[in-house]
């Protein structure tokens, strides 16, 4: 299985917490100013379908994904 490397635009983002919600294990808001997290940047497989999920929820295209 590919693995995936998640990187996250913390100026684009807009802190709606989307993916907070979805995938906490990767994702957390900042208590500073509500921006995301990046707690884990090559995730598990069993959390890949969440995190490509975040990536496509994000209204703010701060996540970004790449398999290799």
């Amino acid at each position: 299985m590919a693995e995936l490397t998640v990187t996250v635009d913390r100026d684009a983002c807009c802190g709606v917490g989307r993916c907070a919600m979805t995938a906490p294990e990767v994702f957390a808001q900042r208590d500073a100013d509500g921006t995301v997290e990046l707690l884990e940047s090559q995730p598990p497989p069993r959390l890949h379908e969440d995190v490509l999920l975040c990536a496509e929820l994000c209204p703010c295209s701060a996540i970004s994904v790449h398999r290799s």
